[in-house]
């Protein structure tokens, strides 16, 4: 088994025999050579205006955010639209298994992980890239994608003066999320109690964005919910936006709109004493629209 990335950015996966019981086979995960826009996700109905307002104002008042979905749902592509986002003074330190990421702004450092020899010596995991990230001075950190017990160093790093920082996970939705984060934690080798754990999520965390790749293709933001703090050992989790599907095509598409909840978000006050006052009105559930309205 091989894998690797070609100098498009590309991501290449080998197999042979006697893993590849029929023969070799060859993978190539090819990239969109245009930069997607927040304007292109919403013309092409993977989002609302509202969301996507929601998700600037998050990120530029330095909200924790974690994307969240399936394999090819378009996280790590939503996590390039977010993180143009930032504003361009920042120093942003990004850690991934293979570099995806698409910053835009100057002052970005980018570091790969690096698999074993031959010899079984010389590995980097995301881990070692995100402790040593700390030692560079971030303002944020961006992890592709948390996958083992990196979770609590990017946990500790939220908590401790990295706000801002984002990351993806697999998860079908965001209570998944909060379940995988707690055993992502526990496979780094920590012997702390579930319920200290959960503490650090809920500290840590603000926001869950849902991605999911809907029948027919299409790759949608189907949810956003906010991370509100501990109770009775329970993470609270207020959702905030949803895709409504209602419908599925002839041709197999599922369509379906995007609506807000009726909540009004946990942080308001924290928007509003950041300079990003969101209206209460784009917290309030639309109405259904007709076939032609939907998406």
């Amino acid at each position: 088994m091989c894998d690797a990335r070609l100098k498009d950015g590309s991501r290449v996966n080998v197999v042979i025999p006697p893993v590849a019981i029929y023969g070799p086979c060859l993978t190539i995960r090819k990239f969109g050579r245009e930069v997607l826009t927040p304007e292109r996700i919403v013309s092409t109905g993977g989002s609302s205006e509202a969301i996507l307002e929601y998700l600037d104002a998050a990120v530029k008042t330095r909200l924790n955010i974690i994307v969240s979905g399936g394999t090819g749902s378009g996280k790590t592509t939503l996590l390039n639209v977010l993180s143009g986002f930032i504003p361009p003074s920042e120093r942003i330190v990004t850690c991934e298994d293979a570099a995806e990421l698409r910053l835009r702004q100057v002052h970005v450092i980018s570091l790969e992980s690096k698999p074993a020899n031959v010899e079984g010596r010389g590995q980097i995991t995301i881990r070692d890239l995100v402790r040593n990230a700390l030692r560079m001075r971030p303002d944020r950190i961006i992890v592709g994608e948390v996958r083992g017990g990196e979770a609590l160093d990017m946990l500790q790093a939220m908590n401790t003066g990295h706000d801002g920082s984002m990351s993806t996970v697999h998860a079908n939705n965001p209570r998944d999320v909060i379940n995988r984060l707690e055993t992502l934690v526990l496979l780094a080798g920590t012997e702390l109690p579930s319920r200290a754990i959960r503490g650090q999520i809920a500290s840590a965390i603000n926001v869950i964005v849902q991605t999911e790749r809907l029948r027919g293709g299409a790759r949608k933001i189907v949810g956003v919910a906010e991370v509100f703090g501990l109770k009775e050992g329970e993470i609270g989790l207020n959702e905030l936006f949803a895709f409504r599907q209602v419908a599925v095509t002839p041709d197999g598409r599922a369509v379906g709109y995007h609506t807000a909840t009726g909540t009004l978000s946990t942080f308001q006050d924290h928007f509003k004493a950041n300079g990003a006052d969101l209206p209460e009105s784009m917290f309030e559930p639309a109405k259904q629209p007709a076939a032609e309205g939907l998406y």
